[in-house]
């Protein structure tokens, strides 16, 4: 894993809803130059405390940006190449490392090898980029059944057996950090064959070898897939989960349990770590209780990992994720062109970041962190953060009733609120749903 991640906090912008793109590309592909239009937004990126900035898909593509048409080219609706090299000055310019957001287990129906395969037929020479299965006798031009992601026809996967699809992906990651980027996010990871990677990322770490790769894997085996894969890390969804479920239900045992396994893995590779994505019921709408937003934060910046913020749960915006179609919508908005324009209502919430953050970065040991338990009640937790020499106590409280707990040797509140007592025995109390991040 490249040296420089240890101290990374990334700042999430899903570029196609954010800048307010149209949700389908043009037939005449008019450039309308929308990349220019994430300047305003980067001196705030840096005021929240973010390094970098993790950007969802920005390639050619028909609707939302995961159904690729074009991986060399920048998605018209967002402007083009000039666009994107003054963008990456623009991000180089504050000191800030940019992700890029591949997508390789599958491309959209109009890109042009598949378009290709479907004109030539089966013994035509692009045919072995997809899993295809002809009728009999098909004659050129007769559509196959394909294999799909995850059922959506218009997502067409791609053939990982292929030496041809794998050259490719090199070619396309090669290409992109070598214009700038400094990393890459690989969508659904954890539908790609782990022998994929492990044949990709070599070739293109002997080119960059200071590129930092994470998967998307929402389930299953992390540890392993870093491992067989060759990736430097994969998204912590268990942890996400644990962290909104345990607060709305009142029960810090089933975060406690994530917490143990989040060591266990941080053992292998350090996660990606997260309360909220583009891909998910925001946090400020996924909790019962808005008191307990802060401790879902202290949670996040206080555990090793990799943090990454949402845009726009930095401002506490609401959104729900809905499973048909458009169910995304009101998760990826369109924002104000500055930061000016925004409502006033969350600048609180990104005070908070800002103060978390500011702790964060002030103890960059907190990447790989432990965490132990020294303190749990189905509403009541207190976990130790350690590396090494280096600890934190984190107190969180989601009672109706003040909290008191031993301090530990704490005598020092850094974020929240407490009251110390230290003359009856280092005791801190903490009020009725409240929380605090204590160091010595």
């Amino acid at each position: 894993m490249p040296g420089w991640i240890r101290h990374a906090v990334w700042w999430h912008v899903y570029p196609l809803g954010f800048l307010g793109a149209e949700p389908e590309s043009a037939p005449d592909e008019r450039v309308r130059r929308r990349l220019p239009d994430l300047e305003p937004w980067l001196d705030y990126a840096v005021e929240l405390g973010a390094s970098g900035l993790a950007l969802g898909p920005i390639f050619a593509s028909s609707t939302h940006g995961y159904d690729t048409t074009d991986h060399f080219r920048i998605d018209p609706r967002l402007g083009d190449d000039a666009d994107f090299d003054a963008l990456v000055r623009a991000l180089r310019r504050r000191g800030l490392k940019l992700l890029l957001d591949g997508v390789f287990n599958h491309v959209g129906r109009d890109f042009p090898r598949f378009r290709k395969a479907l004109a030539d037929g089966p013994g035509g020479p692009d045919a072995s980029w997809f899993h295809l299965t002809w009728p009999t006798d098909a004659a050129p031009g007769t559509e196959p059944d394909h294999a799909t992601f995850e059922g959506h026809r218009q997502l067409v996967t791609l053939n990982h057996g292929e030496p041809a699809v794998a050259d490719h992906v090199v070619r396309v990651m090669d290409h992109w950090l070598s214009r700038g980027a400094d990393g890459w996010r690989l969508d659904a990871a954890y539908a790609v064959p782990r022998a994929f990677w492990a044949d990709v990322l070599p070739r293109v770490r002997a080119q960059h070898p200071d590129a930092y790769v994470v998967g998307e894997v929402i389930h299953g085996d992390y540890a392993g897939i870093v491992r067989d894969g060759g990736l430097d890390a994969v998204t912590q969804y268990e942890l996400w989960k644990a962290i909104w479920s345990a607060l709305n239900d009142g029960n810090f045992f089933e975060l406690a349990w994530a917490l143990d396994r989040h060591n266990r893995w941080l053992d292998a590779f350090v996660p990606l770590t997260f309360v909220g994505n583009h891909d998910v019921t925001r946090l400020a709408s996924r909790l019962t209780d808005e008191r307990h937003l802060p401790h879902a934060l202290a949670v996040l910046f206080t555990c090793g990992g990799t943090p990454s913020i949402y845009a726009g749960d930095e401002q506490a915006f609401r959104g729900i994720k809905e499973n048909r179609t458009g169910g995304d919508d009101a998760v990826r908005p369109a924002f104000p062109s500055r930061p000016a324009e925004l409502a006033p209502y969350g600048w609180g919430t990104y005070r908070l970041h800002q103060d978390l953050i500011g702790l964060r970065r002030r103890n960059p040991w907190l990447h790989e962190a432990r965490t132990t338990v020294r303190h749990l009640s189905n509403r009541q937790l207190a976990y130790e953060a350690r590396h090494g020499d280096d600890e934190l106590l984190v107190a969180l409280n989601l009672g109706d009733h003040a909290m008191r707990l031993p301090t530990l040797g704490a005598r020092a509140v850094l974020a929240g609120a407490a009251t110390l007592e230290q003359a009856a025995g280092e005791h801190a109390t903490l009020a009725p749903h409240g929380w605090a991040v204590l160091g010595r």
